[in-house]
């Protein structure tokens, strides 16, 4: 079993930095993934990390402000969110073990980040 915790959502100033924590308090597994859905839209694939490599995957849109990783002896992965804008408010999801390309099996409740201008 997998179970996944969010933690870390806040409201923040455009600009400001935030760090996204999913303790795995279950079997660990070999992908993580962080996805977000924004008001109205639907839920989006973020970022990605193999729990074994390290190799992560980001859309375009957060390249270069987002940081993926990974703690082993903690079961966590967090994400750093860096220059936040506007358009990054929405109730992060962390997920894993994937089932296919951006898709996973196990997903957390999920945690709101609001930036605010």
């Amino acid at each position: 079993q997998v179970h996944l915790v969010e933690s870390g959502g806040a409201l923040v100033p455009a600009g400001d930095s935030l760090t996204l924590s999913c303790l795995n308090s279950g079997r660990t597994v070999g992908t993580y993934a962080w996805l977000r859905e924004a008001p109205g839209k639907e839920r989006e694939f973020v970022a990605e990390i193999d729990w074994s490599t390290g190799n992560r995957e980001y859309i375009d849109s957060v390249k270069g402000r987002f940081t993926i990783s990974r703690d082993y002896a903690k079961n966590t992965v967090y994400l750093q969110m860096n220059s936040l804008k506007l358009e990054d408010t929405a109730v992060y999801f962390c997920a894993a073990e994937r089932k296919g390309r951006r898709a996973y099996f196990w997903f957390g409740q999920g945690t709101q980040v609001t930036v605010s201008s």
